[in-house]
């Protein structure tokens, strides 16, 4: 398809699209954008999906406007978000509170003891500080407040993701092989979802075991560990595929029923 009859198709899409939304507008349930308030931010939402939608087809400008707006306004919106709880409502509620109090009448600051100044007004110096990143020659300064958050940072996350992240994943494979009643016998399926898991694990850990040739029975173990690991990556996989077409269902119903109205509730 070449270029000329590429742009003949974009424009007889849009015009159809536009002329549907008229006609249904008129003659169908829809509602007209000018209505309420309510439907106007209704057909905005709709205009939008829409435009995101239509990067399915190819990159386009609708694409392009929507995409900006999104990037925009999540920039702005956490800007001022980050402003006021942040340096208002956690700074200058400390160093300042009768500034934070005029700002937020409903915060109710109260002064803190010097100690504590101290370390917020250094929090302060450091936050000017990894702002002069932004001036030609003061890259050098903005060095050292980003190798404090740096290595602040890994210190006090090292232990969080040590139990999070090693501790709580090793915890659960940590179970009796054979499991037993209540009243003394066994429980079979509980001792085989057990075995499985544990097997699986010292097969999976065996594939990426590379001191040993692969040979023999841990050659065998580790081709095991593969079906493992591709039926785990599998199930994650198939998992994150049913979370976007969840989100891809909920947007389609919002506008056939919300916005279209060819759907009633």
């Amino acid at each position: 398809m070449n270029e000329k009859t590429r742009k003949i198709v974009n424009y007889s899409v849009v015009g159809a699209i536009v002329f549907f939304l008229m006609v249904w507008t008129i003659f169908g349930p829809m509602e007209s954008p000018f209505s309420s308030a309510k439907m106007l931010g209704t057909w905005i939402a709709a205009f939008l999906s829409l435009c995101i939608l239509s990067f399915l087809y190819q990159d386009n400008p609708f694409y392009k406007f929507a995409e900006s707006l999104f990037i925009g306004i999540s920039a702005g919106y956490y800007l001022v978000y980050g402003v006021w709880t942040s340096l208002v409502a956690n700074l200058l509620r400390r160093l300042w509170p009768g500034a934070a109090n005029f700002l937020l009448p409903d915060l109710d600051a109260q002064p803190i003891s010097t100690g504590g100044w101290l370390w917020y007004f250094l929090s302060l110096v450091l936050g000017i500080m990894l702002l002069w990143r932004l001036v030609p020659k003061g890259g050098w300064i903005s060095r050292w407040p980003l190798a404090v958050i740096v290595g602040w940072s890994a210190g006090t996350n090292l232990t969080q993701y040590l139990v999070s992240d090693f501790t709580k994943q090793i915890q659960p494979s940590m179970v009796p092989l054979i499991v037993f009643h209540e009243g003394g016998g066994i429980a079979w399926m509980a001792s085989l979802d057990n075995i499985v898991l544990v097997g699986g694990l010292i097969c999976a850990l065996l594939y990426f075991f590379f001191s040993v040739e692969h040979k023999g029975a841990i050659g065998k173990a580790s081709r095991v560990g593969i079906w493992v690991l591709m039926i785990t990556f599998g199930a994650a996989f198939g998992y994150t595929v049913m979370g976007r077409v969840a989100l891809l269902v909920g947007r389609m119903e919002f506008i056939f029923t919300d916005w279209l109205q060819m759907i009633a509730r």
